[in-house]
Formats: C-alpha cells, structure tokens, sequence
C-alpha cells in the first residue's frame, strides 16, 4: 500500500494520475470488449445481431432504425414506400425515388443482365399470384401464368441517377431477393462508423461479419440443412469460418408448401413463372457484399450447379457451397481451408 505521508506534491500528484490513467484504461479496454446482443423483427424475417464494442448499444439501435426505414420503403405488399410507389406508376410514367432504392436496382439489374435474366426483380406479378409464405397460397393456371410472363422482363425497367419506370401497365417489381442483402451491407457500415471493428448480423439467414471475434478468430456460420430429418429444422450441413464477409443462401427450404406430395417454393424462374427446377437444393454464397451475393445466389439457385459456376466465374470474387439435389456439396477452391463438413444428417455427401 502507497503511504502517501512520505510523498511531496509533485510525486503525489504523478502518482494520482498514474491511478487515473490505469483506470481509464482499464475502462476502455472493458468498454472495448463490451458484448451486445439483441433480436428483433424487420424485413418478414428475425434479425440477430452480436456487438463488441463501447459503441455497442448505440451501433444495435441505429442498425434496427435503419433496417425498419428500410423495410418500409422497399416491401413488395405495402401500401406505401418506394416499391409501392413505383408498382402503382407501372406503364404510366417514371417516379422519383430514394437513392438507395435506385442504387438497389441498379445492382439488380446488373445481376439480371450477366445472369440473362435468371435474377429479375419484375417477377412480382409472379409472387403476387402465387402467395407463397402468405395465406394466399395456391398454384396459378396455365392460363393465369400465360398472361402474367410477359409482365416479366427486367429491360423493361427504365433507370436514370433519380428516377424509375416500368414500361407495361401490370408490372411490378419484387426486392424480395436482394432487399436483405443490401440491409446487411448497411448494417457493416453502420457498425464501422460507430467505431466498432468485432460485429455479427443474421437477416433471416444472410449473414454479414465484420471483423474477426474479439478472441482473433473467425466467425462461423452454420449452413443449414435442406431437407432437415423430422422436425429438426436447425440441423446443419456445414460450417463456414469469415471475417469481413457476407454468407448468403438460397435454397428450396426457406419458404414452400405442399400439395399432393409436390413441394412449391418461392425461388420462381422468370421464364416458366413456377418455382425453379435446377439440380440445386441450396446454394451459399461467400463474398465481400451482401447486396452482392443476395441477388446472385438467386440467379445461381435458378440456373444450377454448372450454369452457376460459370456465372460466379465471370462476376469474380465469390466463393460457393453448392448442395446438389442428390445430396452432394460441392466447395469452391476458395473455400476449401474455411469449410467443415458437418453434417449431423448422415444424408449428404461431401465431394473434395
């Protein structure tokens, strides 16, 4: 114990602020690994989000303002933001939108045109009509999807730096596979500006990472299994270690129904106007961009395994686990050092 009778001022007062010093930092340091969760519910889908940091709780609660903002102007079955807004003009003229509704668009485009329309957000007369993930669900006749495709067609999107069109009376644009995407990427930043360098976010299965954990390593992210054995729905196929990058999957799983031991999924082939046929069950992206791989691994899912490596190929700089129908996984050569095989099914097949 210091015995500050034998101190002068001057020695008292250096060794007074020492004190302070060390517990100052001693606070930041504990304010640095401070650990915030929080779950809540935007975008149809629960969100969970994993926070180290001083700035923890502030960085939590603006992601969930933001996300909320986002998912009133973007939402398909909504009677107002930008996507109602746009929908209602359809073949009537061109509408004013937020900038970030044009940038999400403009990057859906650009998916629709190197896919060949594979991924395109004009599909939503298609989603409407079917209902699935609604109490609406029913499957169309082939006379209500014969009049519905020629609604489907991603050129017929006008797009300048402000604005938005559709050129047909009946169309309607659908943000469904990409909207969550670009909500992750958001979140990232948000989370950088409030200073904050360890953070997990699961949007409904889009996960965004920065950062590795405060410990030095890797986030993992489980990918699920497609067809789960009884009610088992967490069960998981395979791990996925990252740091700064999205996990994003599409996958027949995620939102279906049955009729007549036939199973109907929301991933609609814009060419068909039924729920795509490919040799995939599901397809995990890995990149730099949520809003990235959100529109790709729909486009991917659709085209299936051989079409879906030639198109990662030509984008560049994404990373797949693919899970065939017949039950193998195929890992990208990327990929490979940063994937377990894990499956607790005993059904898959892992193809080095």
């Amino acid at each position: 114990m210091l015995n500050y009778k034998n101190l002068n001022r001057k020695r008292l007062a250096a060794v007074i602020l020492m004190i302070l010093a060390v517990g100052i930092l001693t606070a930041c340091n504990s304010n640095k690994n401070e650990t915030v969760e929080a779950d809540d519910f935007a975008m149809g889908t629960v969100i969970s989000q994993k926070v180290y940091g001083a700035n923890g709780q502030a960085a939590v609660d603006e992601v969930m303002e933001k996300i909320n903002y986002l998912d009133r102007l973007l939402t398909f079955n909504a009677s107002e933001g930008d996507i109602y807004k746009l929908n209602e003009n359809a073949g009537i003229q061109t509408v004013e939108l937020d900038s970030e509704t044009v940038k999400i668009i403009k990057k859906a485009q650009e998916v629709a045109v190197l896919s060949n329309g594979a991924f395109d957000i004009t599909v939503g007369p298609l989603v409407r009509s079917w209902g699935i993930g609604t109490n609406q669900e029913h499957i169309p006749s082939n006379e209500e999807l014969k009049n519905l495709l020629p609604l489907v067609n991603y050129e017929d999107i006008y797009i300048d730096e402000s604005s938005v069109g559709l050129k047909k009376a009946g169309q309607m644009v659908d943000l469904g596979g990409i909207a969550k995407g670009y909500a992750g990427d958001v979140a990232k930043e948000i989370y950088q500006k409030n200073g904050i360098h360890s953070a997990f976010i699961n949007i409904g299965g889009n996960v965004v990472t920065l950062g590795n954990k405060p410990d030095g390593t890797p986030w993992k992210a489980g990918i699920r299994n497609p067809r789960p054995v009884g009610d088992q729905s967490g069960q998981i196929v395979g791990i996925v270690k990252v740091a700064n990058k999205a996990v994003v999957t599409a996958g027949d799983e995620q939102r279906y129904f049955e009729k007549d031991g036939q199973r109907y999924h929301h991933i609609l082939d814009p060419d068909t106007g039924y729920p795509a046929k490919s040799d995939l069950m599901s397809v995990t992206l890995v990149t730099e961009s949520s809003l990235e791989a959100d529109a790709l691994d729909t486009a991917v899912f659709i085209l299936g395994l051989e079409k879906g490596k030639e198109l990662l190929r030509q984008y560049g700089g994404v990373e797949a686990v693919f899970i065939t129908a017949d039950k193998k996984i195929y890992v990208t050569e990327g990929l490979k050092g940063n994937f377990e095989f894990h499956d607790e099914s005993k059904q898959f097949e892992y193809i080095e």
